[in-house]
């Protein structure tokens, strides 16, 4: 499989929409910017047939030093970012099973 970077969506998007890159590069960028800002301040963003993306606590926990294994380190409670994917992205990404079995 291939990996699409920012770049090339945005290649993409350009293509699609009839856009130039720099339009579609700020908008991107803007969307970027707001989303991360939205769950900064602790708020679910939700874009229906996509997923949505919420903030949820990690406990604090004891872990091991991997530089030490035989001591104790605690590890602080701490938030991060959890993305649901929605219902019409699970069933197309659903449907590429065969295609990467075929790829092994």
């Amino acid at each position: 499989m291939d990996t699409i970077t920012k770049r090339d969506l945005v290649m993409k998007l350009s293509n699609k929409t009839g856009l130039n890159q720099q339009e579609v590069m700020s908008v991107l960028e803007s969307m970027l910017e707001t989303v991360t800002e939205e769950l900064a301040k602790g708020n679910s963003v939700v874009m229906r047939n996509f997923g949505s993306f919420q903030v949820r606590e990690m406990k604090g926990k004891i872990g091991r030093n991997p530089k030490n294994p035989g001591k104790d380190m605690t590890i602080p409670p701490r938030a991060v970012v959890k993305f649901k994917p929605g219902k019409e992205m699970k069933e197309k990404v659903a449907r590429i099973l065969p295609v990467l079995q075929e790829r092994a």
